[in-house]
């Protein structure tokens, strides 16, 4: 791996749609990151899919600045770059191996589009010290196409947003045109990489594949999959119907589908959007889901009870960098 040719995306950077070509070693781009690698939380993290927080809990590391910056954004300070601390490709492969050290079920990537080439650098470092753990990558899939190819062979459980469908959706809440199209090319690349998923079985480490994905996806880890996220937003259920209805028609059960009611308002992002300012009803979460049923989709994980809580919202004080 040429590390000083990786690094070299920093310094014209077109690593998301946004296509901004900041040289990000001298300012920051649209992310509102250079190219020093910045941080604002590296722990166990068990708000995940069942899958992926397993028992144990997941590798999470929650990284400053984003691509997206959607204005109802959930963690908003370190999506704007508020929280964090700087550190080096050789400090992040560290904390790979501390969290593998405390006993993460993976290695979970939180917003790292605009970090992808020290990411890599990292990896490959804390592999060569023994990292061993599944590497997710957790993204509002907003990258280019050869952002996503870069780290074949270093992901192996991809956990993409599919955020929204309609191009207006995407301009309001995103500015983020033809989003639809960029997160489905994605998704399709991604799951050229890692392929039908496979689960871990609680006994060793035998792959399940297949007829009894359903069940171990309830109590085994994902070692190797795409998993697709869709967070159901107030009054926009015909962009999840839309969402739901193209990835199954696509996959079918070969990738699983997590449909989110955890949607939590925050007042002070909301001035411009008072439609979002609220939380999803029930009636919505209801309809939305009994439509992936009518469609046949069954690899799917759905939320119960009441999730939208500031529970959801990790503090962001700098904890494991």
């Amino acid at each position: 791996m040429d590390e000083s040719k990786l690094l070299s995306y920093y310094n014209h950077c077109m690593l998301c749609h946004r296509h901004c070509g900041i040289d990000r070693t001298k300012k920051t781009g649209y992310c509102g990151m250079t190219d020093r690698l910045f941080a604002a939380r590296a722990a166990l993290h068990f708000w995940e899919e069942p899958c992926i927080s397993g028992e144990s809990g997941s590798g999470t590391v929650f990284f400053s600045g984003c691509s997206l910056r959607c204005a109802y954004c959930q963690n908003h300070d370190i999506a704007l770059g508020l929280s964090g601390k700087g550190i080096d490709p050789s400090r992040l492969a560290e904390i790979f191996l501390e969290l593998q050290e405390k006993g993460a079920a993976n290695i979970n990537l939180v917003t790292p589009t605009h970090y992808v080439p020290s990411i890599i650098v990292a990896l490959e470092r804390a592999r060569n010290y023994g990292l061993i753990l599944p590497v997710v990558y957790n993204t509002g899939n907003y990258e280019t196409l050869s952002t996503i190819k870069m780290l074949e062979g270093f992901v192996d459980v991809y956990l993409p947003d599919f955020k929204y469908w309609s191009q207006e959706t995407a301009i309001r809440y995103s500015a983020a045109p033809n989003y639809a199209a960029h997160a489905a090319q994605n998704i399709a690349e991604m799951f050229r990489q890692v392929g039908e998923a496979q689960f871990a079985a609680p006994q060793g480490n035998d792959k399940v594949t297949g007829a009894k994905q359903k069940e171990e996806s309830e109590t085994c880890l994902m070692t190797r999959g795409l998993i697709v996220r869709h967070l159901l937003l107030p009054g926009a259920l015909s962009d999840a119907k839309n969402i739901i209805r193209s990835l199954y028609e696509t996959y079918g059960d070969a990738i699983y589908l997590s449909i989110l009611n955890q949607y939590t308002p925050i007042a002070k992002n909301l001035f411009d959007f008072p439609e979002l300012n609220r939380k999803i009803t029930q009636a919505e979460y209801d309809e939305v889901v009994d439509y992936a049923i009518e469609l046949g989709v069954e690899n799917a994980f759905i939320q119960e009870g009441e999730t939208a809580e500031e529970s959801f919202i990790p503090d962001f004080c700098g904890e494991g960098i």
